[in-house]
């Protein structure tokens, strides 16, 4: 009898740069897996019926005066309302590619996903400065372990 593939979603905006390297790893590291299917997308391109899509999903932004970027707030913005009821307790992490500290911009994603309901599983990401290789490990370690605890059925 062959499963079903799990489903994992990255949904991301990146402008510089930075928040895109920081994303591409997150895709290598849950392309690991390969019982997951997993689907990237940018933010203004990625709607409810990917949301519905996912059993779990990974947000990623760069920090823009001290917020999330316009485009992933416009995403949240178009699925929302009409998600409600059919995400319950789905379960998500973050990235965010900041020049600040990254406070405001993971605090109102954290509260946006509380209001879905979304599961935050995994600590986020939060760096600062430019996206080296230790930062590029740890969204790929990030990618990893959603795509692992998905065909686990740990999450």
């Amino acid at each position: 009898m062959e499963l079903a593939l799990k489903h994992l979603l990255i949904v991301y905006h990146s402008q510089g740069g930075g928040t895109q390297k920081m994303a591409d790893a997150v895709l290598a590291g849950a392309s690991r897996e390969a019982e997951v299917e997993t689907r990237m997308l940018g933010a203004l391109d990625a709607g409810l019926n990917d949301l519905l899509w996912a059993n779990a999903i990974i947000f990623g932004t760069p920090e823009n005066f001290g917020y999330m970027s316009g485009a992933l707030k416009d995403f949240f913005d178009r699925t929302f309302y009409p998600a409600q009821g059919k995400v319950d307790q789905l379960p998500y992490a973050v990235f965010i590619k900041c020049g600040n500290d990254g406070s405001g911009a993971l605090f109102n994603i954290e509260r946006i996903a509380k209001g879905y309901p979304l599961r935050k599983v995994v600590d986020p990401i939060v760096h600062q400065g430019d996206v080296g290789d230790e930062v590029l490990e740890a969204c790929t370690e990030l990618g990893q372990t959603l795509a692992a605890g998905l065909a686990l059925g740990i999450f």
